[in-house]
């Protein structure tokens, strides 16, 4: 029973939340009508580009801009790191121009002359010592829990050792990061920008302006957001090249595109940084975890980059890390979709599915055995979603001890993972607006990654009102509107439902107290069912939605709903169980995903189709980084080998295989609240990908991306002939 007029409905009474309904916003996307900041065109736009540093570490002696400044069409010619500054790595901004059309402006960029002084580099972190012996590292935190020396010397245990790794990838984006700007007057600024945090971005913008003297105050800064090609947390702050393209535009007095062309997208716009690991891991000789040491090192570029959680999920009685950051000059590092945790996940699931092939155990077993090591929210949820993955992978069928020994040169594997995340929903506030005539909108400064939130907004409000999804208008995508937090660490979906639904709920308590002299009973004997506002048990007593919104006379409603709030409408802490089938062709080195299975709960589901959307797309983001993404940078040059989408490798369609989504729901984890389901599926793919193709050949391959090169290597180190 609810026990506070907010929450959310009991499962009986529940026509929209948790079922299928298809997003707002897809035919605009479907057909093209959608704008993106890449779609933007004020009257006079000016192309904005940039000049970018070619060496990885550097110090600029002199820069001359005159013969970009007297070139006809420029605009305006800006410096951003002048004579005297060290440049950190390739692709860094160094000057920016703006010209009447994009030919111009490249043109422009290639005229102006830097000197450089080049300085000694470090761009590949995968040798520690190496890195060590060249002053590049730095310590970034050590544990030591219980005894771990003394539990490795238990003779009674049973070691496995092993090397893991997971390299740099970069974000990726489709819509390449950057900003149109335009000053409407001397102290007003307007932005359309690619950006997942519209209601904070005036405030960063601002403050950078003010950093490089141009007077404006935050309240005078408009960002509009409507749609966003990507984002992956590498679009939560506004970068340098969003300040520059305001001091562009504020130079020329005209509006300033400026777009990150797409090499400059993979080398500087965000990175996820690697991590590699010296692993040794015990048990005793019936699978109980015994102890854990790790030596884990990594880089996310020449700035700190935190550490991957090790051990990941389980947490042995007996452990030992210790981490090590590694300075290197390769672009700087942004949150990428669950910082940190496919990181630690790879490493630990790893290492946990070498010592279950030691131990001879089912890895599903042996996660089982083991899960009382988890959190204790989450013991339950992951017995259940190893059960459900188990059952819908075949894996008692299909799984076999490691080393597939069946004929022919095509190997089969199945490999498990299990990974956890927060996803407390964001401070958000919102508007709920109800008029005489019935029409309804709800306003808040959110931005829609693609993930579903304006469809989410809507059913929250819709749910409340007892009215179809399409009878609520849903605007966001403006910093106009009330605040609403950054859409990052999966914290979206809980703040805005939570915020909608206070205030519809608010705004439906003012609609009663208007509609009850009219059926004659005090407001609280008043529901909203179907398009009708009714009283309770006498259905024969009621109004339709427009007859009710009718008595509002010139009254037009309007509420304010917040999260944080009364109520207890979110939470945090989920679980999520993968495995992975794969054929392994030990000729060439080809991996390929037969199925991927997921079992991932989330608390209350408000859609489930574009929940399992979530899931579907993390699955394939996986598949991509499990198999094709690494960030390869030349020792000798300090460049970026790859940074074009030629040779950037993303899966396509015939890589992905089979994908099988299993949303955990029903009591045990309804009554929880919506939780955040954007990063936790991404996590897990490495890992269950790399067992699967350890148990098709019988020997790990110790890092990502597990293409044929690496593969072949491993198998030549002892794998299956």
């Amino acid at each position: 029973m609810a026990t506070c007029k907010y929450d959310w409905p009991e499962a009986g009474g529940r026509e929209l939340v948790g079922k299928r309904i298809d997003r707002i916003d897809g035919p605009e996307k479907a057909s093209g009508r959608a704008k993106y900041t890449y779609d933007t065109h004020r009257p006079g736009l000016l192309i904005a580009k940039l000049l970018t540093c070619p060496y990885a570490h550097a110090k600029i002696k002199s820069i001359d801009i005159s013969p970009a400044q007297s070139l006809p069409g420029v605009k305006a010619v800006l410096v951003i790191q002048d004579a005297g500054s060290e440049i950190q790595w390739a692709g860094d901004e160094i000057v920016a121009v703006a010209a009447v059309n994009e030919d111009i402006a490249e043109d422009a960029r290639r005229r102006i002359k830097v000197e450089y002084e080049q300085l000694p580099h470090l761009v590949r972190e995968e040798d520690l010592e190496r890195a060590q012996a060249n002053g590049r590292t730095k310590p970034a935190g050590e544990e030591t829990v219980g005894d771990p020396n003394k539990a490795f010397q238990d003779p009674d245990v049973v070691i496995s050792k092993g090397f893991y790794g997971i390299p740099v990838i970069t974000h990726c984006c489709l819509e390449a990061h950057g900003n149109v700007a335009e000053w409407t007057d001397a102290k007003t600024l307007k932005t359309w920008s690619s950006t997942q945090n519209v209601s904070g971005l005036p405030g960063q913008i601002g403050a950078g302006l003010r950093r490089q003297k141009v007077n404006v105050d935050d309240s005078n800064i408009e960002t509009v957001c409507q749609y966003i090609g990507g984002g992956f947390g590498s679009k939560v702050f506004s970068r340098p090249w969003g300040i520059v393209a305001a001091q562009l535009a504020k130079m020329a007095g005209k509006p300033v595109k400026l777009m990150l062309d797409r090499d400059a997208e993979l080398e500087i716009a965000g990175a996820r940084p690697s991590a590699f690991a010296k692993i040794s891991v015990a048990a005793k000789k019936d699978g109980t975890l015994a102890a854990w040491d790790s030596e884990s090192w990594g880089t996310g570029g020449v700035g700190p980059a935190g550490h991957p959680p090790l051990p990941y999920v389980l947490q042995p009685p007996n452990t030992h890390w210790k981490h090590t950051m590694v300075a290197a000059n390769i672009g700087p590092s942004r949150a990428w979709r669950a910082p940190n945790h496919p990181q630690g996940c790879l490493l630990t699931m790893g290492a946990l599915d070498d010592l279950a092939a030691k131990l001879e155990m089912d890895p599903v077993e042996f996660l089982m055995k083991n899960v009382h090591l988890a959190p204790k929210l989450l013991t339950k949820i992951y017995s259940e979603e190893l059960q459900k993955a188990a059952e819908l992978a075949e894996w008692k069928k299909n799984w076999h001890p490691r080393g597939d020994k069946t004929p022919g040169h095509t190997k089969r594997g199945m490999g498990v993972s299990l990974h956890t995340w927060g996803g407390r929903g964001h401070t958000s506030t919102c508007n709920v607006i109800v008029r005489p005539d019935g029409s309804v909108t709800v306003r808040l400064g959110s931005q829609d990654l693609g993930t579903g939130t304006r469809t989410v907004i809507a059913i929250s409000v819709a749910e409340t009102f007892g009215l179809p999804v399409e009878a609520v208008k849903v605007e966001i995508g403006d910093s106009k509107y009330p605040p609403d937090g950054a859409s990052g660490g999966s914290t979206t979906v809980g703040g805005v439902s939570a915020s909608t639904r206070r205030g519809a709920v608010d705004a439906l308590g003012e609609l009663f107290a208007a509609v009850a002299p009219s059926l004659g009973v005090p407001p609280d004997q008043l529901e909203a069912h179907l398009g009708l506002i009714r009283v309770k048990g006498d259905a024969s007593k009621s109004l339709t939605w427009k007859q009710a919104c009718s008595k509002l006379g010139v009254k037009t409603i309007q509420t304010t709903g917040r999260n944080p709030g009364p109520c207890h409408l979110n939470d945090s802490g989920v679980g999520g169980v993968q495995i992975a089938d794969v054929s392994v062709d030990t000729e060439t080195g080809q991996v390929k995903v037969n199925r991927m299975v997921a079992a991932q709960d989330c608390g209350l589901i408000i859609d489930l189709k574009t929940a399992e959307s979530q899931v579907y797309g993390a699955l394939i983001m996986g598949i991509c980084y499990s198999l094709f993404e690494e960030k390869i940078m030349d020792e000798t040059l300090g460049q970026m080998l790859n940074p074009n989408m030629e040779f950037y490798k993303l899966a396509g369609i015939g890589d992905i295989g089979e994908l099988v989504v299993h949303m955990m729901t029903g009591p045990g984890y309804d009554e929880r609240g919506v939780i955040g389901l954007g990063e936790p599926p991404v996590i897990s793919p490495g890992a269950a990908i790399s067992n699967a193709v350890a148990n098709a050949i019988g020997v790990r391959v110790p890092t990502l991306p597990l293409t044929p090169d690496r593969v072949l290597a491993a198998l030549d180190k002892g794998g299956l002939a």
